[in-house]
């Protein structure tokens, strides 16, 4: 499913079952902020993209596919803004929820430059380490608010 507006104009869905569930929307917009909720490694359909191995534990085994999960958390949230008309330029603030910072910071420069098209990205960025996301096979899970027209400013 792509990223709709099914109940109004300022809430925005997937249509994944952890929604119905957790009972929540990707996206609410207020006046000119829009706040994005944690997206993740997964497509319109709700298949995880690039799912960690996880071991006996169920804990991910190996975090090599942190740049592909943190690519497609980038385009959920492009695909969640655009609903509003904003962009990726509009973010004023993100916050990067990682199980490994080593991993992460290997990557991270390079898939956020590309993600916002310029060398320098214009929001505040915080990372933070954590013991364990939504879903198991998941190492990454970025949460934003954007401004409309702060691209502009």
């Amino acid at each position: 499913m792509a990223a709709t507006q099914p109940f109004n104009k300022q809430t925005a869905y997937w249509g994944v079952p952890w929604e119905e569930a957790y009972g929540y929307p990707q996206a609410r917009r207020s006046g000119n902020e829009i706040y994005v909720s944690g997206q993740f490694n997964h497509d319109e359909e709700g298949n995880l993209v690039a799912p960690a191995p996880l071991n006996a534990d169920g804990k991910p085994s190996d975090f090599s596919s942190m740049g592909e999960q943190m690519r497609v958390s980038y385009d959920n949230i492009s695909k969640l803004l655009a609903l509003y008309g904003a962009t990726l330029q509009d973010v004023v603030e993100e916050t990067l929820y990682v199980l490994d910072m080593d991993a992460a910071f290997a990557v991270v420069g390079k898939v956020r430059k590309a993600a916002y098209g310029t060398e320098r990205p214009q929001c505040a960025s915080n990372i933070i380490g954590v013991s364990r996301l939504a879903q198991r096979p998941q190492l990454i899970e970025i949460a934003c608010k954007a401004v409309i027209g702060a691209r502009n400013i």
